[in-house]
């Protein structure tokens, strides 16, 4: 230690005065004076294997905990290598501060000097799965940058923010006094007056509202409003994967999460009103786009871009805990002085009460499934969610047993986080580790901040690689691996269009014997014994692993013509 600072302290100093106290990524050869100021700093870092699990670790890490990811990247193909992750980030909402390194001042410009790692312009290959990019070009900047990030990141629309840093830059000697305090506070975003009232005028002479509760609902911790409105109105209520979780699962107005069941699009498409939350009505939501609605529609979501993007509707523009809050107080003065019947009484579905609509469409639902010879398949996903405890919190990759997940997942007191934003592969297990590390980090007491990863052997291979990170850091997550010898969902949806499927099989490692090789204890069961295996995993310490060798169906898509 030398007792000179530079740009790298800045960058440590103004993070911890933020509340950051974790940090993932990889070292890099122009990044060493980030990882050089981090040795003089208290932020622990969470180095992954590869940079776009280090990416889905921050995000994990920022879902599991409410707080802010942070990543720390190298130049180029390293920055590069994070896209993916910082693309399911952005499309889910999840605010995250990036900071990587550039190349040094003078290679800047898209001069072609052969600088290592260089890139034309590496901010915008950012582009697309950022917010906003940033370039610093001299220390003293830092600290503001860094500090408008951060705020950027928190405000609704929440997403990840790209700053880069020139290795000259995070390493030259400075005259900036060290950091003591810096301060982001999230945007306002509160919705405005004129479209609350109007919402008000439609809802209270609603006879069928209905609600779908997306992803936004949670993120803008609107989930008391929600309750509270729905009781209102008495409106039935139906989450995305997204939105799973923000509405008690077995309430009587609760039409769980089966948005792509034929029987709950039909009910939806019958609403007079429906209140739209921090969703597009995009693929999955509509049903796959063929949800027709015969009434109007209230859509309220924090990013503009999302508000009529499908449907036309009254679009208002905010953040969901202050549009809910906003809407639910202004309903109270509607309901107690315009109207004559008691609140809520005026919902009737052609002279059925709601509450008995829902619970005639979940038997519904329930009798399709069972009339498919489903019999393993809803077995599999009873024993996984009888076997997790209800505060865990699980994350899930893009495999069979997510998709099924997202219809029929109780998230109890816990929170269900899938990899449904931007849909690639390899999210669940270093999103799990990054949220373990978070609420370890964060002071859950005892065992609670175990959590569970779900993946398929294809997926898994996109992440094999960081059993050594959970090995490193003894990280207190079990891995669920689903093994049917291939890419099941592509499969199934090849042999259904064009009667055989291509590509879609893989060798794949003995991946009990390979999560050993890593010094992780692992198991392999068969699907009826995956509940105690679980359980197992659960009381152990450190990471562990559960494999099951099975091939799982889908339930039979209802947006496809028999």
């Amino acid at each position: 230690m030398t007792g000179v600072r530079n740009g790298g302290d800045l960058v440590v100093e103004t993070l911890e005065a933020l509340g950051a106290k974790t940090v993932f990524g990889i070292p890099g050869q122009h990044a060493l004076g980030l990882f050089d100021a981090m040795g003089r700093g208290n932020l622990h870092f969470v180095s992954s294997r590869v940079e776009n699990n280090s990416a889905f670790a921050a995000d994990g890490y920022s879902r599991a905990t409410g707080e802010v990811g942070v990543l720390f990247l190298s130049t180029g193909p390293g920055a590069l290598t994070s896209l993916a992750g910082l693309q399911e980030a952005y499309a889910t909402g999840v605010p995250m501060v990036v900071i990587a390194s550039q190349i040094p001042l003078e290679g800047l410009g898209a001069r072609r000097k052969g600088m290592l790692h260089q890139l034309d312009d590496q901010k915008a290959s950012a582009a697309n799965v950022t917010k906003s990019q940033r370039l610093i070009q001299h220390a003293s900047g830092i600290p503001s940058a860094i500090q408008d990030a951060w705020t950027e990141a928190i405000s609704s629309p929440q997403g990840p923010v790209w700053l880069e840093i020139p290795q000259n830059v995070l390493l030259d000697p400075i005259m900036v006094p060290p950091v003591e305090d810096a301060l982001a506070e999230a945007a306002d975003n509160p919705p405005r007056v004129e479209l609350v009232h109007e919402a008000v005028k439609w809802l209270a002479t609603a006879e069928r509202p209905a609600i779908i509760a997306g992803g936004g609902t949670r993120r803008g911790r609107a989930e008391k409003s929600l309750l509270s409105i729905a009781e209102k109105l008495r409106a039935p209520v139906i989450c995305t994967p997204g939105g799973n979780g923000a509405f008690p699962w077995n309430h009587e107005l609760s039409l769980q999460s089966w948005i792509e069941d034929q029987h709950m699009t039909e009910l939806l498409e019958d609403a007079d009103v429906l209140i739209v939350i921090g969703s597009s009505l995009g693929e999955v939501t509509s049903n796959y786009f063929t949800f027709e609605p015969r009434g109007r529609i209230i859509q309220i979501d924090a990013e503009p871009r999302v508000l009529e993007s499908n449907r036309p509707g009254l679009g208002i523009r905010a953040d969901a805990g202050q549009a809910l809050a906003a809407l639910d107080a202004a309903l109270d003065t509607a309901l107690d002085t315009a109207l004559t019947e008691p609140r809520g009484q005026r919902a009737d579905w052609h002279g059925t009460p709601p509450e008995a609509l829902v619970k005639d469409t979940l038997a519904k639902v329930r009798a399709r499934l069972e009339s498919q010879d489903l019999g393993k398949e809803l077995k599999f996903m009873a024993d996984i969610r009888e076997a997790v405890p209800p505060a865990m919190q699980t994350f899930w990759d893009m495999t069979i047993s997510a998709y099924w997940a997202w219809s029929c997942w109780d998230a109890r007191e816990g929170q269900f986080h899938s990899a449904q934003g931007a849909g690639g592969l390899g999210f669940g297990f270093p999103a799990a580790i990054g949220g373990a590390v978070g609420l370890e980090t964060t002071g859950k007491p005892g065992g609670s901040a175990r959590v569970l990863a779900v993946s398929g052997d294809g997926s898994a291979m996109y992440s094999i690689s960081e059993l050594a990170t959970a090995k490193q850091h003894n990280v207190p997550v079990t891995w669920l691996i689903v093994d049917d010898g291939g890419y099941g969902i592509l499969r199934e949806y090849m042999v259904g269009a064009f009667g055989k499927a291509t590509a879609t099989e893989l060798a794949r490692p003995d991946f009990v014997k390979l999560a050993e090789a890593f010094g992780v204890p692992a198991v392999r069961v068969a699907p009826e014994d995956v509940g105690d295996a679980l359980k197992a995993g659960f009381a152990a310490d450190g990471p562990n692993v559960v494999v099951v060798e099975t091939l799982l169906k889908m339930f039979a898509p209802t947006h496809i013509e028999a």
